[in-house]
């Protein structure tokens, strides 16, 4: 059993809490009230950010003495939205949310996974027709290999998760965003994932 906290109690935040509490973790989840984020990072082995990509670099820099010497697992995209509320833009083209974190937080490794899906996939990978991708960007191999443990208990396979190398690669992942409106326009707001079929 692994002490994680996740970051953000909205629908990906929840949804991820759920899915390792039944696999048998201690799971804390930060609110929006004054310290709670601290207090939830500062007891944590993993932490997990899944605030809103867009505020995610502000609100983690703040914790940077509480996320030292631990796994940060980021999921979230950072976008501008469309009119619409769905994204529309990548917040930092030519790099990513994830390289900015790194940077920020040299004590913390980050390792960037779970955000090429809707996130009803995230925990329930197999309910999907076909089998699903996981990518792991990160500098840090033995975090990696943490962070596939942690998705194995969420049910996703180990061939079904791809390692693509540095943090640099979160670009790519980042970038997969840009399908997810165009999808749910053309589809409706089914869960789907991006996949790397062979």
């Amino acid at each position: 059993m692994t002490t994680i906290a996740v970051l953000g109690n909205g629908r990906v935040g929840g949804t991820l809490a759920s899915g390792l509490t039944r696999a048998g973790h201690e799971v804390r989840v930060a609110d929006r009230t004054p310290g709670s984020a601290a207090d939830a990072a500062r007891t944590a082995r993993i932490v997990i950010n899944a605030t809103p990509g867009d505020g995610s670099l502000e609100r983690l820099v703040a914790l940077r003495e509480d996320l030292r010497g631990k796994i940060l697992i980021d999921v979230s995209n950072p976008t501008a939205d469309g009119p619409d509320g769905l994204p529309a833009g990548l917040l930092y083209p030519g790099s990513s949310l994830a390289e900015q974190l790194q940077q920020a937080l040299p004590g913390t490794r980050v390792v960037k996974t779970l955000n090429t899906m809707l996130y009803p996939v995230m925990t329930a990978p197999a309910a999907l027709g076909r089998p699903p991708t996981a990518f792991l960007s990160g500098e840090d191999p033995e975090a990696k290999q943490v962070v596939r443990g942690i998705l194995a208990d969420l049910g996703w396979h180990q061939e079904w998760i791809i390692d693509l190398g540095g943090i640099a690669t979160a670009r790519a992942t980042e970038a997969a965003i840009l399908f997810v409106p165009h999808v749910i326009r053309s589809s409706g707001f089914a869960p789907f994932a991006v996949s790397i079929a062979r």
